[in-house]
């Protein structure tokens, strides 16, 4: 056990250090390409890049029986997610835009006890909140501006969108192989995007230089199919909301990337922000004392 959490806890840094430097490596690309091209195509170059990494495999896919499980994970965790995620952030800036994405921990707590009977604690409960409070002082200096209904709405959307494909995904696991699930719901989306994008974006738009290949590159490596094997993986094998509680890091570590890589702001909110994550995911993942007998 204590083999398996030690395990887990590198996987989790390190899943939590590859989505905090995605959002700066991902502003960096978007000044050279429109927002769902950029979406669809590293989608589908990382779910063909697994893809091919598990062609030996292929018999596990079993396609005739689970198509269906393979089309809606893609419709929630890439075509709706991504989507959503990359049109919104036109129309909110992106700190604000972040605290609506990141309320997903706090819905996958209540979902998971809702369709997957995990136990909803007050120290649980009260973890969620605390780190949704700490996604809002670290995004405090960046919610300047005016605030577009529509944007908001794209985030909180892409948020529910997110948590739901993640429950889902961990409720019919032991039907597919997870792996190939990976692959298929970004090769299925990212070709759904892609097609969207090649209708209502213009792919001359493109500018293929250093920054934006480096964005593309790095979300079809890591971004995409190293991440979400990595995170379907500890969900499968640990509780929703206890892994979806170390999210909340995602943000802390972009904004320390932004100030980096992108020469952005760093203020004493961080540093609150911090405590009050650290301080949230000690309470989710805290474990009730045994009765006395």
């Amino acid at each position: 056990m204590k083999k398996y959490f030690t395990r887990s806890m590198g996987l989790l840094l390190f899943l939590v250090v590859i989505w905090g430097l995605s959002w700066s490596i991902y502003k960096m690309a978007l000044d050279y390409t429109p927002p769902i091209l950029f979406a669809g195509m590293r989608s589908f170059l990382g779910g063909a890049l697994l893809a091919l990494v598990l062609l030996p495999t292929w018999r596990r896919i079993k396609w005739r029986e689970n198509w269906q499980a393979y089309s809606i994970s893609a419709l929630l965790n890439a075509v709706l997610f991504y989507g959503l995620q990359t049109a919104g952030l036109e129309h909110l800036p992106g700190g604000l835009f972040s605290v609506g994405v990141y309320f997903q921990p706090v819905l996958i707590g209540i979902f998971a006890w809702l369709w997957l009977g995990e136990k909803m604690t007050l120290f649980k409960i009260s973890g969620l909140l605390l780190g949704f409070s700490g996604i809002l002082v670290i995004s405090a200096d960046s919610l300047s501006g005016s605030i577009s209904i529509t944007g908001l709405v794209m985030a909180l959307l892409a948020a529910f969108s997110w948590a739901l494909g993640v429950i889902y995904v961990k409720k019919i696991g032991s039907r597919v192989d997870s792996m190939w699930m990976v692959a298929l719901q970004f090769l299925i989306g990212g070709a759904v995007l892609t097609a969207g994008g090649s209708v209502f974006e213009n792919g001359s738009d493109i500018t293929w230089n250093v920054p934006y290949l480096i964005g593309l590159g790095f979300g079809a490596t890591f971004g995409v199919p190293i991440a979400f094997v990595i995170y379907f993986h500890l969900m499968n094998h640990g509780e929703a909301s206890k892994v979806a509680a170390f999210t909340f890091l995602v943000p802390l570590i972009a904004v320390l990337a932004g100030a980096v890589f992108m020469e952005e702001d760093v203020t004493g909110t961080l540093a609150a922000g911090l405590v009050l994550i650290v301080v949230s995911i000690y309470l989710v993942n805290r474990r009730p004392k045994a009765a006395p007998y």
